[in-house]
């Protein structure tokens, strides 16, 4: 008996000249197919829940980070500039600062903690000539400013 393969599944048999579906390869295929379809699954969920998890301990941290208002009261602030570049190419944002507050009121030093680069500069100049009530002690505060090309 002669057999000669012929495209999709099929043998052709010499001797009587009918050509038989072959079936034998397929299911063995499809169970690993479902059996991988289902690793792929069981990956993708536990890469979703542990995006989850650290997502909302990063949620967490930053929401404790920016609670650090005081009730220490501004007396003097000058509002930073806004760089005409970035406003014509319509480029704004947030600028978190990191503001280091002497005990008779003067800002003692500024730290850009995130946002542009560019905006950052303008709004740590602007807020080394903000000035605070008198306290006892040294202060750390963190400022928040928003910057809106469509003002």
């Amino acid at each position: 008996m002669l057999k000669r393969a012929l495209p999709c599944g099929l043998q052709h048999n010499a001797v009587n000249g009918r050509n038989i579906r072959r079936t034998i390869g397929r299911t063995s295929s499809l169970s690993s197919l479902l059996t991988n379809r289902r690793r792929g699954l069981v990956a993708v969920f536990g890469l979703l829940v542990m995006s989850l998890s650290l997502g909302s301990l990063l949620l967490s941290a930053a929401q404790t980070s920016d609670q650090s208002s005081s009730d220490r009261k501004m007396i003097t602030r000058i509002e930073p500039e806004y760089p005409d570049a970035l406003k014509r190419l319509y480029i704004g944002g947030v600028v978190r600062v990191e503001v280091v507050v002497a005990p008779n009121g003067t800002v003692k030093s500024t730290k850009l903690l995130g946002g542009s680069p560019i905006l950052g500069q303008s709004t740590m100049k602007a807020i080394k000539q903000w000035r605070y009530a008198p306290a006892a002690s040294e202060e750390t505060l963190t400022v928040r400013l928003e910057f809106d090309p469509h003002r």
